[in-house]
């Protein structure tokens, strides 16, 4: 199974458009501050947005025609998800937004026909949560997942997982999580439902980004039992999986936020159009001009490295180094646009009045988030000094 659209697929352009109206007049009037860290107040608004985006024909652009998604290739999902990533409950309304898109992705590319029926299946269908659970305090896996201290070790015809995660988006109220744990094989991938005894998560972990579906949990799992049929893939070979995983997702990340920086871009343009200081309109400025300009700038060249990138994915090609230098040139690209959207607005951009604040807000976690950029940096010079 593949994501791959046929050519009798649906026409992208009417497609984005249709995508876009849902957000702009559907998704967009549903954001409000006082569910954006609230996980069953989002929760239960997602629930509701996500029949809304069925009935539209809108539903999980990324899954096969076959399990009741659209079948998109990646170079359409780069316009699709840009335009649901205008709203911040847009890619979650329509179900592809992390962590689950990846989730989805990981278990239809390595999961058994049992593991796709009892796990994948209730993901599609919305029925329940996922989370995958890499990330660990000091001086456990964090940028370097080489550093893995979650344990399995077998007991028996039974494999028992010890270990300490945090950071772990979409954790609280999850279903099961997505577990890396290291084996005698190697780390290796382990599908943990969350009421398995030992599991627990400890608390959700306050952070500066909101609308995270399932925040942002730290969970515990102690003496975790779960039998053979909990290997997701093959032992000893997680830590390929975790960047199979990691590349689409740092991709899909780079899609959302474009259009998350639109947004904030054409909510400052409108801003400095109406808005006079000193006589003359902000938009008269050449000093707002610039920014303008130069959020554009950045906005098209992310664009452009994005749809490089997933067009090399739907050609079948590795994207190891292209993935990695497109996370890093966006995540940097659509801060600066939120930053500057802020700067241009004033106050008005650090106030819940607009969506420019939390957009700014979320704009800096992501040089963090699927890798911190200083990695990527080093890792890639690595292999370009090596390879000349």
């Amino acid at each position: 199974m593949t994501t791959q659209a046929s050519s009798a697929g649906p026409d992208i352009a009417d497609l984005c458009e249709r995508v876009r109206r849902f957000v702009d007049d559907i998704a967009i009037p549903a954001e409000s501050p006082a569910i954006a860290r609230d996980v069953a107040a989002l929760d239960l608004c997602v629930a509701r947005l996500r029949e809304q985006a069925r009935s539209a024909g809108l539903y999980a652009p990324q899954l096969p025609v076959e399990l009741g998604g659209l079948g998109l290739g990646w170079r359409a999902l780069a316009q699709v998800l840009e335009a649901a990533g205008r709203g911040f409950l847009g890619p979650a309304a329509l179900n592809c937004a992390a962590p689950d898109q990846p989730n989805m992705l990981t278990l239809l590319r390595l999961g058994t026909p049992a593991q796709r029926e009892r796990y994948l299946l209730p993901l599609v269908r919305a029925e329940q949560r996922a989370c995958f659970a890499m990330t660990e305090p000091a001086p456990g896996a964090g940028s370097d997942p080489s550093m893995l201290r979650t344990r399995a070790t077998r007991r028996g015809q039974r494999w028992v997982l010890t270990g300490h995660k945090q950071f772990i988006s979409g954790g609280v109220g999850a279903h099961f999580a997505l577990v890396l744990a290291q084996t005698e094989a190697g780390a290796t991938l382990f599908i943990v439902p969350a009421d398995t005894p030992g599991y627990r998560v400890v608390r959700d972990i306050g952070m500066v980004t909101g609308y995270q579906i399932g925040g942002h949990a730290e969970i515990e799992l102690n003496e975790c039992e779960v039998g053979d049929d909990a290997v997701l893939g093959e032992p000893g070979r997680g830590l390929q999986y975790a960047q199979l995983r990691l590349e689409p997702a740092r991709l899909s990340h780079c899609m959302r936020y474009i259009g998350r920086a639109r947004r904030a871009l054409e909510t400052a343009q409108a801003y400095v159009s109406q808005r006079e200081s000193f006589g003359a309109r902000l938009a008269d400025l050449q000093q707002i001009q610039a920014m303008v300009a130069d959020s554009h700038i950045d906005l098209h060249a992310s664009r452009l490295m994005t749809i490089d990138c997933a067009d090399r994915m739907d050609a079948g090609l590795s994207v190891k180094q292209e993935s990695a230098m497109t996370k890093v040139f966006v995540s940097e690209a659509v801060n600066r646009v939120a930053d500057r959207a802020v700067q241009m607005m004033g106050a008005s951009g650090l106030s819940d009045d607009t969506p420019v604040a939390m957009i700014w807000q979320e704009m800096r976690p992501f040089r963090i988030y699927d890798g911190a950029n200083e990695l990527h940096r080093a890792t890639l010079a690595r292999r370009l000094l090596a390879h000349p």
